[in-house]
């Protein structure tokens, strides 16, 4: 028996309240909100579920009386429908749950002696891998050297992923391993970060990783497992009943499938064909994976355009106004656009666009009008994933194409401290423009983009209504003419996010017809001063009317 499934019978032996008693019964004196299909905000007290859907709300007490069906007292507390993550990465998080942790540590010095004390914990473990830091929270906000961790770890390959997954810090070890030396050359896409004297300092930025990532331990369907098992567990803690997977391999597409064959998906996934896999032409030949019961869906493709702001990757149409010779980077040459956008829309599949920088945004806009004039494909709710520093001459396309951008409040309050520095302030006219984006109609799918940002989707909400971080600063909000409403903000993690997927005449409100997909919280996130939002915990998860977690 897997750790999932552990932790779910020990949550039935354990439960005092709220018992489940199937997919059949009467959910009665809530305090629900949800939205509808209009995107209006509706109360319900109560509701009938069915075959793991909704069957009605708000019944009369002479109905409630009559109907012949378990009744469960939910003891007047608070109920929501079940958040979805517009954009994360389900197993790379199950991974990070799984290694060295190293997010938000004061220094260079205080990472490498977490990272060595980890690596004592592990003597069995041929690579010390860990994810998470970032060195413009650091003294200096310099970038660290393989000589840092060879202090400690010497004799055996050490490689740590920045918190945004775009560059990565090796020991000596690993680059020795990986055939990085002065000699070699930046490759396209990436950059091998030097010394003065030209000598690798252990920084590789993008598609530079790619050596190292080579090298790492072959996943199985064992490790997979355990990826899963540990993410599982702790989404379904923060209340994500659905989560779009923003890239995954054919293993993971094999692997997925055969989960959901088992019924041992502990969560909805819709997932991303990453569009660098060698399988992608037989994947798309397969056609859309979609399921009855809605667990699992494949209908999309993930294209990679650009790298992050924070290791200056993302692709610029002006240099860098720190970094005045640095435009970023294309991950995907701009020449290979073309034709992967007329493969992937002329497969009839979605297709969500990486982009943060303005140049990436602008080049994806031109490549979605062409290929919609040659193959067409313009009502399939593409994407743009991030859609992070844009033109403000260029959102208006957003609109004028179809075209949803995929956004992470939460990115905006982590990257306040550096995005100006980075840009400046004139191309922030243009950047993290969730306001802007809805007032002239775009959906706006809203997500973490996990493991990068922490998961907590009420992280997410306090983000984007505040503009600020959990310490409530700064002051009145970053850009706060960005911010969205609550409800605009609920919406992004509800019925916008379900729209992006194709998926919001089956999930996204609590509405008669849809799966019964709810969460219980501990106070009511409508009435609570918005400072305190990111504070409220989930009590129960529910999916398709089955308790799947409880605290």
């Amino acid at each position: 028996m897997n750790k999932l499934r552990q932790a779910l019978l020990l949550t039935l032996l354990t439960l005092t309240s709220f018992l489940s008693f199937g997919q059949d019964f009467i959910l009665h004196n809530v305090q629900g909100q949800t939205l509808n299909n209009k995107g209006e905000l509706i109360s319900f007290t109560n509701m009938v579920v069915e075959q793991g859907k909704v069957a009605m709300l708000n019944v009369s007490d002479e109905q409630l009386a009559e109907m012949q069906l378990k009744k469960i007292d939910g003891q007047g507390k608070h109920v929501l429908p079940g958040l979805i993550d517009a954009h994360g990465h389900i197993l790379r998080l199950g991974e990070t749950l799984l290694q060295v942790d190293v997010r938000d540590l004061p220094s260079a010095t205080a990472t490498v002696e977490a990272v060595a004390e980890y690596a004592r914990k592990h003597p069995q473990q041929t690579w010390i891998t860990g994810r998470g830091w970032n060195q413009v929270l650091w003294p200096g906000k310099a970038y660290p050297t393989a000589t840092q961790l060879d202090e400690f770890i010497a004799d055996k390959p050490v490689w740590l992923e920045r918190v945004d997954g775009h560059a990565g810090w090796a020991n000596s070890k690993a680059l020795e391993m990986a055939g990085i030396t002065k000699d070699t050359l930046d490759p396209p896409g990436g950059k091998i970060i030097r010394d003065d004297n030209g000598n690798p300092t252990g920084i590789l930025i993008d598609n530079a990783m790619k050596p190292v990532d080579e090298l790492l331990p072959k996943k199985d369907e064992s490790r997979y497992q355990a990826q899963l098992d540990a993410v599982g567990s702790h989404l379904l803690s923060l209340g994500i009943t659905s989560a779009h997977d923003a890239g995954i391999s054919k293993a993971e597409y094999d692997f997925y499938q055969s989960q959901v064959k088992q019924e041992a998906l502990p969560f909805r996934v819709y997932a991303m064909l990453s569009a660098t896999d060698p399988a992608l032409q037989d994947m798309l030949k397969a056609g859309y994976i979609e399921r009855d019961d809605d667990m699992l869906s494949i209908r999309s493709v993930k294209v990679y355009g650009d790298g992050a702001l924070g290791s200056r990757g993302a692709a610029m149409l002006e240099p860098y106004s720190d970094a005045p010779h640095n435009h970023g980077l294309l991950v995907t040459a701009e020449k290979d656009l073309k034709p992967l956008f007329d493969t992937v829309i002329g497969a009839n599949f979605q297709l969500n666009y990486h982009a943060i920088g303005d140049k990436a945004n602008r080049l994806a806009l031109d490549q979605f009008a062409n290929t919609f004039s040659v193959v067409g494909g313009r009502e399939l709710r593409h994407r743009v994933e991030h859609a992070q520093v844009i033109n403000v001459d260029d959102i208006l396309r957003f609109k004028a194409l179809n075209i949803i951008p995929s956004m992470q409040p939460t990115h905006a309050t982590s990257d306040m401290n550096m995005a100006e520095d980075r840009v400046g302030k004139a191309r922030l006219a243009g950047a993290y423009a969730w306001q802007t984006f809805l007032q002239q109609g775009s959906p706006v799918a809203f997500g973490s983009d996990f493991p990068v940002e922490l998961a907590n989707p009420f992280y997410g909400l306090h983000a984007a209504v505040t503009r600020q971080n959990r310490d409530n600063m700064p002051q009145g909000g970053w850009i706060a003419e960005e911010a969205v409403t609550l409800q605009q903000a609920f919406r992004g993690f509800t019925l916008d996010a379900a729209y992006s997927a194709h998926q919001d005449d089956v999930i996204g409100t609590l509405e008669v017809g849809k799966w019964a997909d709810f969460i219980v919280v501990d106070r009511d996130l409508f009435s609570i001063p918005a400072e305190q939002i990111w504070r409220i915990q989930v009590l129960q998860t529910w999916i398709a009317g089955e308790r799947r977690f409880s605290r």
